[in-house]
């Protein structure tokens, strides 16, 4: 007979469960993170005690969104310019957090090149047989490369210390691969239509790949590591992008810009303490179709 698993550390009483969440005192390096979602993702670490690090290039200005953060959320956030795709720089960013604080307990690999379809009638350049190999490589250098550095960097340092969680922003076209009819546009003829660039889906599923490598990796040493495939965020696309995206949701609309947020505190909380190595897929049932 196999033994009996032994009883979690997390005892579901409740005087426990309140505290599940909660991330008061933890350090979050969160690459991208004075941008659209980044800022999102920090705002949900600040709030539950947690003390958000914002990575980001310097024309984001990470220092003034950490600054507004922490005025907003009366925690001691921090802004750090970056280029993750830059050995060195993530060395520093490292050093940087610890003489600061100490430690690092959380790291989401937020951070990647998402490069609009949009672009004049005729170039068609986001289509395989044009696609610029200079645009590959940088795209592949920030989401997939930046994400190894830092984990290889900060995931060491979690791992000496015996406890880390550490979470990668994949997409929904990591699961499904990408619907070309989306973004049709009428006049133009089939080689001259744009399409999602191929990078975005080879990033992105390599992301999963990533986590499932770490999550066994570092599984003895207490650091898990996770994935989360969210779906497109609405923010001001065109009407009819939108309408026919919607209509491949079974819920009929695309996702709001705080509906991930829950997902992102359950995955770098101790409520998720027994989950490592997944993919959590929150498209609003796309992909069951």
């Amino acid at each position: 007979m196999a033994d009996k698993p032994e009883v979690s550390n997390l005892d579901m009483s409740a005087n426990v469960l309140p505290s599940l969440f909660d991330l008061t005192g933890r350090i979050a390096i969160i690459t991208g993170g004075a941008g659209l979602l980044g800022r999102k993702h920090a705002e949900v670490i600040a709030s539950f005690g947690g003390r958000p690090v914002l990575v980001d290039l310097p024309a984001a200005d990470p220092e003034t969104k950490a600054k507004q953060l922490a005025e907003r959320f009366g925690v001691d956030a921090m802004g750090f310019r970056a280029d993750i795709t830059q050995p060195e720089q993530v060395r520093k960013l490292l050093d940087t957090v610890m003489a600061r604080f100490g430690q690092v307990d959380i790291l989401i690999n937020n951070a990647a090149n998402n490069p609009k379809v949009e672009s004049p009638a005729g170039l068609a350049w986001s289509r395989v047989e044009n696609f610029p190999l200079a645009m590959w490589d940088a795209d592949l250098a920030v989401g997939l490369t930046g994400a190894f550095l830092c984990s290889q960097a900060i995931g060491v340092e979690m791992a000496r210390r015996k406890r880390g969680v550490i979470l990668n922003i994949a997409s929904d076209l990591a699961v499904i691969g990408p619907d070309q009819r989306l973004y049709r546009q009428e006049g133009l003829s089939a080689d001259q239509q744009p399409v999602k660039p191929v990078t975005y889906s080879v990033v992105k599923t390599g992301l999963i790949g990533l986590t499932r490598y770490l999550a066994t990796y570092w599984a003895d040493a207490g650091v898990r590591v996770n994935a989360i495939s969210p779906g497109g965020v609405y923010n001001g696309q065109p009407e009819t992008f939108v309408q026919r995206l919607a209509s491949l949701i079974p819920l009929g609309r695309m996702a709001h810009l705080d509906e991930y947020q829950g997902a992102i505190l359950f995955l770098c909380s101790d409520a998720s303490s027994y989950m490592t190595g997944t993919n959590l897929v929150i498209d609003g049932g796309r992909s069951c179709w």
